[in-house]
């Protein structure tokens, strides 16, 4: 059985369980942005429940245009004004850089990304960086953001001082 079979099959244990419409606003008022590494379940990890948060996940949780772009319609549309940044350790952006990375995707494709990866070697400081362009950013109504780091290894979230 194919992934997105077991996965629809899943699905349909959670609709016979599902407990009915939820308010497009999350209850609690705050949004997430997170990397996308499957070790992290940010629900548990975060004492989340369905309807609680809006989560924003991309590869090293990086603060791209696109996030601000969602923060600025979280924030502006659906009431949100906490912001909280969950980063991890043992990040695959850790293991290369923007140029060994876009020569790996052009290698294999023949087409060189037009973006970076933006890489890091410093987790705490690559929160820090997200933590300054969310501050920076003309669109949002909130700055209340709390950057964190995630540990793979022991399942722990510690804060991360904005400056360090």
């Amino acid at each position: 059985m194919a992934e997105y079979e077991q996965m629809l099959t899943a699905n349909e244990e959670w609709a016979r369980n599902f407990a009915g419409e939820l308010p497009v606003r999350p209850r609690r008022a705050v949004a997430v942005v997170a990397c996308m590494d499957s070790r992290m379940p940010l629900f548990p990890l975060l004492g989340l429940a369905v309807g609680d948060a809006h989560v924003i996940r991309n590869a090293g949780g990086v603060v791209t245009e696109d996030t601000i772009r969602s923060l600025t319609i979280s924030q502006h549309l659906l009431g949100t004004r906490e912001i909280v940044l969950v980063h991890h350790t043992d990040c695959g952006l850790q293991k290369t850089d923007d140029t060994a990375f876009a020569d790996l995707v052009e290698q294999a494709t023949g087409h060189r990304p037009p973006w970076p990866a933006q890489a890091f070697t410093d987790v705490d400081e690559d929160v820090r960086e997200s933590i300054r362009r969310l501050r920076a950013s003309p669109y949002l109504l909130s700055r209340e953001i709390c950057g964190t780091v995630y540990d793979v290894a022991t399942g722990r979230l510690r804060e991360v001082a904005a400056e360090g």
